[in-house]
């Protein structure tokens, strides 16, 4: 892990190009030319400093079945704003008679941990007004707490909460009354006819069932949080990525603007030396650059104007109150090892997550299947209401009324019914378990691209920061040198600038780059890498 400094030095150099540049035309004896007025560099303020990682190291396979413990050699990835919420606990296929749970106690614990944390954003419940700078985890918070996707993911969430009281409580009991409407057909007893037969009846599930059923449910929920999970990662990843396109446009205006400024000093050297017997095309050709840098800053405006208001979508704000980003990114650290981050991946991802209580519910679903072979039963209480009027037939007859139980089962006879069911079931079970295989190769690979290109922009910034940066201002010293000596011509002082000018934008989008490589790392391994 290396410290990169990209702030005050370069604007440093630049201005001792400008001094050295002044500075010749000012000591070279032409009587007409104008006092140079200080560079603006002077008074600019720093560039951001960021930190990136090393090369990546080759990592031993990861595990596909259990995932072994995170190595200590992981470097994190560290951010002055951290990530909205915790990292969720990892969750792992289990034998299904680990999930059997369906007491009212598992339901509440599971409707417990369930819960979406709601994260309010600071200060306020709008983003604060233009003008001021916010880190990129303002804007991650405020779209946490209002962005509807997320509101309407919590509400699936709550809403499979209550699915479990439903399906492993008793069906409700039926009660029916029988009459005969015409007294002289109703049942005739020894005591009298009967005149009303009121009945009572209760539904037994097979015990197992409910309870499985209950497992069934919880497993809903755990799915549904995983989506939850799910929606805010990518949300971030969202957050970020727009977050940074609108630092790096407002980064490059910045460099343009400095650049804009070396131009006017620039032109007024040219029109001294024109004065003094120079050429006209110098001050022609440093007003054309300025006008092309005039162009370039519309352009990246309108960029910059682009990506605020994707980030005004995200956070649910109108453009005019979207705060300019600040002047640091706050990246410090990048990952270096790839199976640190497959042993995260495995913990944390919620697609990966979502897919393992997936596979426990369909596991459940063919065990339910499965106790359909067994009878549910029925269990009754008749209650007849005898008349004791004329219509006794014995005189012994006491009339009392009739109270009677029913007990009554299923007949599970149909075998091929059932065994169809837990074919079904077991087929739903084996196609989880293999996307839960093919989700862990894609996420493994998309890892590996995206680790090589961070490792390709860490690599490309040590070359433009060691190497292209440095011989660049080195040409441009000698550039500057042979300007004054008149040994070459103010176009390829021009060509000088404008490549030192493209290298450090460039740099600019290189860091950005890697900021938004590092958010896509994050999304994909579902939690920060600690």
């Amino acid at each position: 892990m290396r410290n990169q400094s990209t702030d005050e030095h370069v604007s440093n150099r630049k201005r001792r190009f400008l001094l050295a540049l002044l500075a010749g035309f000012s000591t070279s004896g032409c009587a007409t030319s104008p006092e140079p007025r200080p560079s603006a560099f002077s008074q600019t303020a720093p560039l951001p400093q960021s930190a990136v990682a090393g090369n990546e190291t080759k990592p031993p396979n990861v595990s596909q079945t259990q995932p072994p413990q995170l190595s200590s050699t992981i470097r994190t990835i560290a951010y002055n704003e951290g990530l909205v919420s915790a990292a969720p606990q990892p969750v792992f296929v289990q034998d299904a008679e680990e999930a059997e749970g369906g007491k009212p106690s598992d339901s509440e614990a599971i409707y417990k941990t369930a819960q979406p944390e709601v994260v309010r954003p600071p200060n306020s419940n709008s983003v604060s007004a233009t003008g001021t700078q916010q880190p990129a985890q303002y804007f991650v918070s405020v779209a946490m707490a209002g962005h509807p996707k997320l509101r309407a993911a919590r509400q699936r969430v709550a809403a499979a909460t209550n699915v479990a009281p439903q399906v492993s409580a008793l069906p409700d009991p039926m009660f029916n009354n029988t009459f005969w409407p015409i007294q002289n057909q109703a049942l005739q007893t020894a005591g009298g006819r009967v005149g009303h037969q009121f009945g009572l009846s209760q539904g037994v599930p097979w015990p197992e069932k409910l309870r499985t059923k209950a497992a069934i449910a919880n497993r809903e929920v755990q799915m549904a949080q995983a989506e939850v999970d799910r929606i805010e990662r990518e949300i971030t990843e969202a957050v970020r990525l727009a977050y940074y396109e609108v630092w790096f446009a407002t980064r490059a205006i910045a460099i343009i603007q400095e650049t804009r400024e070396l131009v006017d000093d620039l032109t007024q050297v040219a029109e001294a030396r024109y004065k003094s017997g120079g050429s006209q095309q110098d001050v022609l050709r440093a007003q054309l650059e300025a006008d092309r840098l005039d162009d370039q800053i519309v352009t990246l405006r309108k960029q910059k104007e682009q990506a605020q208001a994707d980030l005004a979508a995200l956070v649910q704000q109108p453009v005019s109150l979207i705060p300019e980003a600040s002047e640091e990114l706050g990246l410090t650290n990048v990952p270096e090892q790839l199976d640190g981050l497959l042993v995260l991946a495995e913990q944390c991802s919620p697609e990966l997550r979502a897919i393992a209580w997936e596979i426990q519910r369909d596991r459940q679903k063919q065990k339910l299947a499965c106790l359909q072979k067994y009878p549910d039963l029925q269990v009754g209480l008749n209650y007849a209401i005898i008349s004791d009027d004329s219509n006794a037939i014995s005189p012994v007859a006491n009339g009392h009324d009739n109270i009677s139980f029913t007990v009554g089962t299923t007949l599970p006879i149909w075998r091929e019914k059932i065994n169809a069911g837990i074919r079904e079931a077991a087929h739903r079970t084996s196609s989880s378990t293999e996307r839960l295989e093919a989700e862990r190769d894609a996420i493994q690979g998309k890892l590996r691209r995206l680790m090589a290109q961070a490792d390709a922009l860490v690599q490309q910034q040590d070359i433009y920061k060691d190497r292209i940066i440095p011989r660049t201002e080195d040409t441009l010293t000698l550039s500057i040198a042979d300007y004054r000596g008149k040994r070459t011509d103010f176009f390829t002082l021009i060509e000088t600038y404008r490549d030192l000018l493209m290298f450090e934008t460039q740099m600019a989008r290189f860091e950005a780059t890697l900021a938004g490589t590092v958010a896509q790392i994050e999304r994909t391994v579902g939690c920060p890498a600690q």
